[in-house]
């Protein structure tokens, strides 16, 4: 995992289009409309998105880690809980049986940790992302209605995970 920069856009952005076909080939709402917009995310100064990237460089998978907990949908007492939050997670569907989703959840776990935040909190719209994400320790704090959509906001706690290395040596 690295932080993103600008050189990193083209290829965010053709991962971001794989997954959208991945998706759309089971039915699925998809991230095409979004892909340049997100991809051009990485070039973002605060340095917030996050890259998984092959030794030879390919990138794998993104994320976006915010230091702060949105405050839609959350109690006041978890709003004050130091907390990271993710959000925009995509990953290359070739590297699917490899997991690269469930390696970014537990290194952003790990990551929350090592900084001394208490959560890693997150955010999905669909009920087999809930899924997905439960299989990471993820578990549903709220169900909350933004506009048209039920949004699933989930939470772990941040936690040292030993077999990080192992996970990334695995890709």
């Amino acid at each position: 995992m690295r932080s993103a920069t600008a050189d990193d856009i083209p290829a965010v952005e053709d991962m971001i289009l794989a997954r959208s076909c991945w998706l759309e080939e089971r039915g699925l709402p998809s991230w095409r409309e979004s892909a340049a917009e997100l991809a051009r995310q990485a070039k973002n100064p605060d340095g917030d998105v996050w890259v998984l990237a092959e030794d030879k460089g390919r990138i794998i998978g993104c994320t976006t880690v915010q230091e702060h907990t949105p405050p839609w949908g959350w109690t006041e007492d978890e709003l004050r809980e130091s907390a990271h939050y993710l959000y925009s997670t995509v990953t290359d569907p070739a590297y699917r049986n490899k997991k690269p989703g469930t390696v970014m959840g537990l290194w952003a776990v790990d990551r929350a940790a090592q900084e001394g935040r208490a959560w890693v909190r997150r955010g999905c719209h669909f009920p087999e992302l809930v899924r997905y994400n439960e299989t990471q320790g993820f578990k549903v704090v709220h169900e909350v209605q933004r506009t048209h959509t039920k949004v699933f906001l989930m939470g772990r706690r941040a936690e040292r995970v030993t077999a990080m290395e192992e996970m990334f040596r695995a890709l």
